[in-house]
């Protein structure tokens, strides 16, 4: 079992969700910019307080998980990046990790999505194993695609998701490439 490592990179900490991020979550997945591109439906407190449980229940069960994205100069929330495993009944997502990322509008056009996924992804290449890592995007989304394309994951094709056109992408682990991440903590 597995506890969040903290990773920091130039601009960030990226940590584990912890019960004091719950009002700053709130806000987040409250936020009819931020989540228009992600399922476009406001969450409620309870849907996000099911989310902040089940981010430490990806740790414990799978070894990776969502960090909070916290600017290291202000210590602002400002969103949430990591790996996850939804089963969300794709095969091409099946046994793979999902990488996700979601800001605030606060953190937009900086780029600190790549940023933070650039540490989460070599935090992943240097600790799990695996043949490769997906996302899925909202067709529209031109940002998302263009942090996809930076992190080098490349179109695997075209799917459906609650009855939302989505693209998914891919890119396979690099082992031995994830060192010097700046991750601290963690354990075993």
């Amino acid at each position: 079992m597995m506890t969040a490592p903290v990773l920091h990179t130039d601009r960030l900490i990226l940590r584990p969700h912890g019960l004091a991020d719950y009002s700053a979550c709130c806000a987040l997945w409250g936020d009819e910019a931020v989540i228009r591109h992600i399922g476009g439906s406001p969450q409620d407190a309870q849907a996000v307080w099911f989310r902040l449980l089940r981010y430490a229940g990806m740790w414990s069960l799978l070894d990776y998980g969502m960090w909070v994205m916290e600017d290291r100069a202000t210590g602002a929330v400002i969103g949430e990046a990591g790996l996850l495993s939804a089963a969300r009944g794709l095969p091409e997502l099946d046994g793979v990790p999902e990488a996700g990322w979601v800001l605030g509008p606060q953190a937009w056009g900086r780029g600190l999505a790549t940023e933070a996924m650039a540490a989460v992804l070599g935090w992943a290449n240097a600790n799990l194993d695996g043949t490769a890592i997906r996302c899925i995007i909202e067709p529209d989304n031109g940002a998302s695609i263009r942090v996809a394309e930076k992190l080098g994951f490349t179109e695997l094709g075209d799917a459906v998701l609650g009855g939302k056109a989505i693209r998914v992408f891919d890119r396979p682990f690099l082992p031995g490439t994830g060192r010097g991440t700046g991750a601290a903590g963690g354990g075993g």
